[in-house]
């Protein structure tokens, strides 16, 4: 006769599967499988579980984009881990998929967690203090790895603030500890993330040096979703140097990759990027189908901030295209998608392209509203590039 398993027996099993679903991307399975310990974990009354639980639902909303929800458990998760008092707690964190038992490590995770979900909230200095807390903790650990996986964080938070060279100087600080840890996949990713930064700075030149040190890392790992991630940062920056052409044989090659992979949310993005290539070809109606095919895709998969992102790309080639009405329908959809998933960046951008639109069709009044309360929410995050950025628009449409 087969045995039934105990509660803590199925509450490994659960855990085990939920990891195993996380590595997959299967983020609704994970969640799932996470609720389920957490209600196993509270019959049993075993508290350091339940914060383990916690944590990884918060988790589960981080990555399933609904950032309330992550902040409601992993605040519980919290509180529970001070209760504690910093005991031995096995955590997996957005940006420690592994599990790991380390004295502090339950809090530390859980504040980065937290300090992600100010992220996309729109919220970068509240997510810089979290980030910051979390820091501290892993500096006492001495764990070099995680060290320069929160300074990532930081340094991301900083651009998101509209401060590039602040996040350039976090980045020089990360690559020689990933360097002297021997940690070439995170190297790879600095080298991105410092590329990406020059970007930002209008320097796609020095970009592009960064991207290829990336590609050949990756090569070398044999990380073909790296290896696409790289090469579609090569290609944007081909957009930016106002090379269309090159740029689209780089995005082609990445959907190749994309499909081989079974990856349906990267087909989206390249997809979606072939779109914006083409766009800056001139080619308006050749994006638009390439845009429509990634809202598809994103659609199908509940991917709710890239269909918000897609959305915005329809509607800025409606714009070309001299159609501001069907430009308009697509923004507002986007508008409603950034509002709902709490978006603060993408609802900025969305309301000062409705602002965009309505100064092209002289209707200044409107325009100045949607500029006003684009500019008060960049001020509110306190985010220095979108308010430049802002700024730029009602000066060319007073």
């Amino acid at each position: 006769m087969e045995k039934s398993s105990s509660p803590v027996q199925a509450w490994e099993q659960h855990r085990n599967q939920a990891i195993a679903c996380y590595g997959k991307n299967q983020f609704r399975e994970y969640l799932t499988l996470s609720e389920q310990n957490l209600e196993l974990a509270r019959t049993l009354g075993d508290t350091p579980k339940e914060a383990i639980a916690l944590n990884q639902v918060g988790l589960a909303h981080i990555r399933l984009w609904q950032p309330q929800q992550a902040l409601q458990f992993l605040q519980q998760a919290l509180v529970l881990q001070r209760a504690l008092g910093q005991p031995q707690l096995e955590v997996q964190g957005e940006c420690f998929p592994q599990t790991v038992v380390l004295p502090l490590f339950g809090q530390a995770t859980t504040l980065n967690n937290i300090g992600s979900v100010y992220s996309q909230l729109g919220e970068p200095q509240r997510a810089l203090e979290f980030f910051n807390q979390a820091l501290a903790i892993f500096r006492e650990l001495g764990d070099r790895r995680v060290e320069a996986v929160t300074l990532n964080s930081i340094a991301l938070a900083y651009i998101r603030l509209g401060q590039p060279k602040q996040a350039l100087l976090l980045c020089n600080q990360i690559l020689p500890i990933r360097r002297e840890l021997g940690d070439r996949a995170g190297e790879a990713a600095t080298l991105n993330n410092v590329g990406l930064i020059y970007s930002d700075l209008g320097q796609p030149r020095k970009a592009l040096q960064y991207f290829k040190q990336a590609l050949l890392i990756q090569k070398e790992l044999g990380d073909r979703t790296g290896e696409a991630t790289a090469l579609n940062n090569i290609g944007s920056v081909y957009s930016d140097l106002g090379e269309p052409q090159r740029a689209l044989l780089i995005h082609n090659q990445i959907l190749l990759i994309r499909q081989d992979l079974g990856d349906r949310f990267g087909e989206a993005t390249t997809l979606n990027n072939i779109g914006f290539a083409y766009r800056d070809a001139g080619q308006l109606h050749q994006a638009l189908d390439l845009y429509h095919q990634a809202l598809a895709i994103r659609e199908t998969l509940g991917d709710r901030p890239g269909q918000a992102t897609t959305l915005n790309n329809i509607g800025f080639a409606y714009r070309d295209l001299k159609q501001p009405q069907r430009s308009l329908d697509f923004y507002n959809r986007a508008l409603i998608l950034y509002r709902e998933l709490e978006d603060r960046p993408g609802e900025i951008t969305t309301l000062a392209n409705i602002g965009a639109i309505w100064a092209e069709l002289e209707q200044s009044d409107w325009a100045k509203d949607f500029y006003q309360e684009a500019q008060i929410l960049a001020e509110k995050i306190g985010n220095l590039f979108l308010l430049d950025w802002i700024q730029v628009l009602r000066a060319a449409n007073p």
